[in-house]
């Protein structure tokens, strides 16, 4: 096994014997606000930082490639319930907000998706900023052709 590979593989096992002593199962949507995230977000620490960062790995994982996207979501926007059967799926928060299960996640908040659960939110009142990974294509037929400017498009 090469050595990216095996690292990988190390880490993926650091993470998922995180998971398995807090008790999380990763057959519901679980965010970064909940108890569990939060306990083993502590045991995935990462050490030897220069001064004044901290970092952790996520007590998530996805399980094959995936693609990103950036998302930019006007405020009070309703995102109707639905699933991603295709793969799971993670959303970060980068700016703004979103209300899921009745808590308000923001920057620095995350939200894990399995593949086949079915959810929903609000945009909060600000709008927000997001990044989210896919392990399917989450929207293909909706991909434009071409170079897209987010600057110009997000405001029409």
């Amino acid at each position: 096994m090469d050595a990216p590979l095996a690292q990988f593989e190390e880490s993926l096992k650091r993470i998922r014997a995180a998971a398995q002593k807090v008790g999380i199962q990763l057959n519901r949507v679980i965010t970064s606000q909940d108890d569990q995230a939060v306990e083993a977000q502590k045991l995935l620490i990462v050490t030897g930082l220069p001064r004044g960062f901290t970092e952790w790995q996520l007590p998530v994982w996805l399980d094959r490639p995936s693609e990103l996207f950036i998302t930019l979501a006007a405020p009070n926007t309703a995102v109707p319930e639905h699933s991603h059967d295709a793969g799971d799926g993670i959303r970060f928060i980068a700016g703004g907000s979103i209300i899921y299960d009745g808590r308000e996640l923001t920057a620095g908040d995350w939200l894990y998706i399995p593949a086949g659960v079915k959810y929903s939110f609000k945009v909060g009142p600000l709008g927000a900023t997001m990044c989210y990974c896919y392990c399917c294509c989450a929207g293909p037929a909706h991909l434009a052709s071409g170079v897209v400017n987010p600057r110009v498009t997000a405001g029409a």
